[in-house]
């Protein structure tokens, strides 16, 4: 049966992108909320009702929303990512870019671990977006760079040539003595984009971000 329940709009969303997310045209979410006269013109903090397609599930458990979803049928949509569970990692990291990750670990939006400084958090965001788009589950997460990348290996993840990425990949990377890791999230006009928990905050903390991959850098893609 297909999933409706409630989407609440966040700063940055348009509707566009908000269909894509759940698997539904703009004609179909204008058609659930007529209160949209203008397409290109939605504020965050409203709450729009979303149909999402076949496959279309909430997150359930820890994951976004938590409590409150509403559902009609024998699905739930939860929250900020809704129906995101079972989409590619990039995709869900994108909704949380210019959010810090020292605030995101403990909103209980992604099942990040909160113990984790500040500075530190790519591998503990990289491991909660794997885990909210179902490629890995909490035991094979890890706050550690070279640990997931071990677990990662261990599930079956290969190493891919840059040219055969696919969203969501894995991109792994030296610098300094550092490990760090993000997540490859297409081309756009032929240039790789990334997207991951980067150093970008002047205090040195770490923030959401476009790009973070320079370097020697290599990606792990998972078994298809």
């Amino acid at each position: 049966m297909t999933a409706i329940g409630s989407y609440s709009i966040v700063s940055g969303d348009t509707l566009s992108q908000i269909a894509q997310r759940v698997g539904a045209s703009v004609q179909a979410l204008q058609a659930l909320n007529p209160q949209i006269n203008n397409p290109d013109l939605i504020f965050a903090g409203d709450s729009l009702r979303v149909s999402g397609g076949p496959g279309i599930s909430g997150a359930g458990g820890a994951g976004p929303g938590g409590p409150g979803a509403t559902a009609v049928g024998t699905e739930a949509i939860n929250g900020p990512v809704a129906g995101l569970q079972g989409a590619n990692a990039a995709a869900i990291a994108e909704q949380f870019i210019g959010r810090n990750a020292g605030d995101l670990k403990h909103s209980n939006e992604l099942p990040m671990e909160s113990w984790v400084p500040d500075n530190v958090n790519c591998a503990n965001f990289v491991s909660a977006c794997l885990q909210q788009a179902g490629l890995i589950n909490a035991s094979q997460a890890s706050a550690s760079v070279d640990q997931l990348a071990n677990n990662l290996r261990g599930a079956g993840w290969q190493q891919t040539p840059l040219a055969n990425a696919q969203p969501g990949d894995v991109v792994l990377m030296q610098s300094n003595g550092q490990s760090h890791v993000v997540l490859f999230a297409g081309f756009e006009n032929g240039t790789p984009k990334f997207i991951g928990s980067n150093n970008v905050n002047a205090d040195g903390t770490q923030r959401i971000s476009w790009g973070g991959a320079s370097g020697n850098y290599y990606l792990l893609t998972p078994p298809r």
